[in-house]
C-alpha cells in the first residue's frame, strides 16, 4: 500500500512545473487633486501607463515624477474612486490611440474614446496604435514646404500664404475670432478644388463644453464633420486629459500623413495646455520657472509641433499642418507662452482688438502677421495678383495715421489713402464664410487694377459679390475655372477678365 503511494507521489512530482507569476505592485500612499504618490514600484518607467485598483474597476493613471522611493503619477480617469492603500500595477506600455479611417466624423477624447454617443469607433481588431509621443520626422524625412493650403480667408491666402506642412501660429487678445479663422480654414477643404482635400483634426483644450457642442453642430451642418475629427477635453475635464489632447490630437494627423495624405490640425488653444502642464507640474511639486511654469515648457511645444512636416516622396509626400492658436491679454505678444510659440512656429497672424472694433473682420494685423515659408508655397495666380499688397496697405495704415495731424494733401497721398481704403473693405469677410481661391484672385485685380476705383466705398463689397455672380454665370470656366485649373493667371485669362470686369461694369449702370 505504501509503495504505491510513493509511485503516486513520484509521479506527481515529476509532473510538476514551477511556473513563476511575480509582478511589481505600488501602493498609492498619497491621492488628491488628480495625483497619486505611489511607493514601490522602483522599475516603474517615465510616461508609462499605471493600472490603479480602485473599487470595482481599473483605473488608467500616467507615470510623470520618478523620485528615489515615490513615483508621481497623473489619474487619466475619475480619483475621486481612489483611495490610499490601492494597489497599482505595472502595465509595460506607454499611452496610444488607435486610428484609422473609421476615426473620421466622430468625436473623441485624449484616450480615443468616443464622446458622440455613436457607439464604438473601431472593432476589436480594427484601427492601428499609435504613440501620443512619436519622434518628430528627421530632416531627411522632409522636403520644402510647397503646396499651398488655402483658408478661404482673402487677408490670408493673399498676405500671410499658408503652405501644407506649415505651422502657422494664430495670436490675439480673446473674442478677436482666431478660432472662426480656424474654422474657415476647415471649411475652405471641402470647395478647394483641383488639390488633394485636407482631413482635418480640431482640438479644443479647457474650452466649455458649449462651445464645443456649437462648433460640432455647425460643422455637421455645413457638411465639414464628415472629414474632420475633433479631439475633446473640455474645462471640465482632467488637467491630465486637457494635457493629452494636442498629443492624441497630433497622432491621429501623423496616421493620415503617413498614409500620404494631407491635414489639417487646429490646437485651441495652447495658452491652455500650458496652463494645464503647469497645474499638474506645480501639484508634482517640480520646481517652477517664469510665470510659474516649469522649466521644460518650451521644449513640451517644439516636441508636438515639430510633428508637423511635408514628408519627402520617399515617405509617402504627405503633410500635418498646424496652426495653433495662443491667447494674449492686452495685445502682449511678449509674455512667456505667446514668445515660445512665436519661435517655434514658422510665422503668426496676429488679430488686433482695435480693428477687431473697428469693424475690420478679420482683424488681422498685416504689419505684425508673416509667413516665412508660406510665400514658396504661394500661387502663381495669388502672387502676380496680390504682389504689392501688402506694401500698399502698410503705407496706407502709416498714412491713415499721419493724416489725423494734416488737412493739406497731395493727390498722390490722397489716392494712396483711398486704395487703402478700398482694400481694407474688400478684404473683410463675415465669419465661417470661406471664399474659394480662383474668387479671391478676381476680386483682388478689380480692387488693384483700378477698376474699382470709383465705387464708393460702402458699395464695394456687394459690387465684388455682383462681379462674381456674373462671372459664375456666364465665364465660369474661361476665367474662374481656368484660374483654379492651372493655378496660374496668364495673359490671356487677364484679358478676358478686364473685359467681363468693363461689361459687368456696364451691364451695373444700366
Amino acid at each position: 500500500m505504501s509503495y504505491e503511494i510513493l509511485e503516486k507521489l513520484r509521479k506527481e512530482i515529476s509532473g510538476f512545473k514551477e511556473e513563476k507569476g511575480a509582478r511589481e505592485v505600488g501602493i498609492v500612499s498619497e491621492v488628491g487633486d488628480g495625483i497619486l504618490r505611489i511607493s514601490g514600484l522602483s522599475g516603474a518607467l517615465a510616461q508609462e501607463l499605471l493600472s490603479v485598483e480602485a473599487q470595482s474597476e481599473e483605473i488608467p493613471a500616467l507615470a510623470f515624477n520618478l523620485e528615489e522611493n515615490f513615483i508621481g503619477a497623473v489619474i487619466l480617469g475619475d480619483g475621486d474612486k481612489v483611495r490610499v492603500g490601492a494597489r497599482v500595477i505595472k502595465t509595460g506600455k506607454v499611452l496610444s490611440i488607435k486610428v484609422g479611417e473609421e476615426i473620421l466624423g466622430r468625436v473623441v477624447d485624449p484616450l480615443g474614446r468616443p464622446l458622440d454617443g455613436k457607439g464604438v469607433i473601431f472593432s476589436a481588431k480594427g484601427g492601428k496604435d499609435y504613440f501620443l509621443e512619436r519622434r518628430a520626422p528627421s530632416v531627411i524625412e522632409r522636403e520644402s514646404v510647397s503646396v499651398p493650403l488655402h483658408t478661404g480667408i482673402k487677408a490670408i491666402d493673399a498676405m500671410i500664404p499658408i503652405g501644407r506642412g506649415q505651422r502657422e501660429l494664430i495670436i490675439g487678445d480673446r473674442q478677436t475670432g482666431k478660432t472662426a479663422i480656424a474654422l474657415d480654414a476647415i471649411l475652405n477643404q471641402l470647395q478647394d478644388e483641383g488639390r488633394r482635400k485636407a482631413v482635418s483634426i480640431y482640438v479644443a483644450i479647457g474650452q466649455k463644453n458649449s462651445k464645443i457642442a456649437k462648433t460640432i453642430a455647425m460643422l455637421e451642418e455645413r457638411g465639414a464633420m464628415k472629414n474632420t475629427i475633433v479631439v475633446s477635453a473640455s474645462a471640465s475635464s482632467p488637467a491630465s486629459l486637457q494635457y493629452l489632447a494636442p498629443f492624441a490630437g497630433a497622432a491621429i494627423g501623423e496616421y493620415f500623413m503617413d498614409s500620404g495624405m494631407d491635414a489639417v490640425i487646429i490646437y485651441d488653444d495652447l495658452s491652455k495646455h500650458a496652463d494645464a502642464y503647469r497645474q499638474l507640474s506645480l501639484l508634482l511639486r517640480r520646481p517652477p520657472g517664469r510665470e510659474a511654469y516649469p522649466g521644460d515648457i518650451f521644449y513640451l511645444h517644439a516636441r508636438l509641433l515639430e510633428r508637423s512636416a511635408k514628408l519627402s516622396k520617399e515617405k509617402g509626400g504627405g503633410s500635418l499642418t498646424a496652426l495653433p492658436i495662443i491667447e494674449t491679454k492686452l495685445g502682449d505678444v511678449s509674455s512667456y507662452i505667446p514668445t515660445n510659440v512665436i519661435s517655434i512656429t514658422d510665422g503668426q497672424i496676429y488679430l488686433e482688438s482695435g480693428l477687431f472694433y473697428q469693424g475690420v473682420r478679420p482683424a488681422v494685423n498685416v504689419g505684425l502677421s508673416v509667413s516665412r515659408v508660406g510665400s514658396a508655397a504661394q500661387t502663381k495666380a495669388m502672387k502676380k495678383v496680390a504682389g504689392k499688397m501688402r506694401l500698399e496697405l502698410a503705407q496706407f495704415r502709416e498714412l491713415a495715421a499721419f493724416v489725423q495731424f494734416s488737412s493739406d494733401l497731395d493727390p498722390d497721398t490722397k489716392k494712396k489713402i483711398a486704395r487703402g481704403e478700398l482694400l481694407t473693405e474688400i478684404l473683410k469677410q463675415a465669419d465661417l464664410e470661406p471664399v474659394p481661391f480662383e474668387k479671391a484672385v478676381v476680386i483682388l485685380y478689380a480692387a488693384l487694377s483700378g477698376a474699382m476705383d470709383n465705387i464708393p466705398i460702402p458699395e464695394a463689397q456687394s459690387y465684388a459679390s455682383g462681379l462674381l455672380d456674373w462671372l459664375e454665370k456666364l465665364h465660369r470656366d474661361e476665367i474662374l475655372g481656368a484660374i483654379r485649373k492651372s493655378s496660374d493667371f496668364t495673359d490671356e485669362v487677364e484679358e478676358k477678365l478686364k473685359a467681363a470686369i468693363k461689361d459687368y461694369g456696364i451691364s451695373a449702370k444700366s
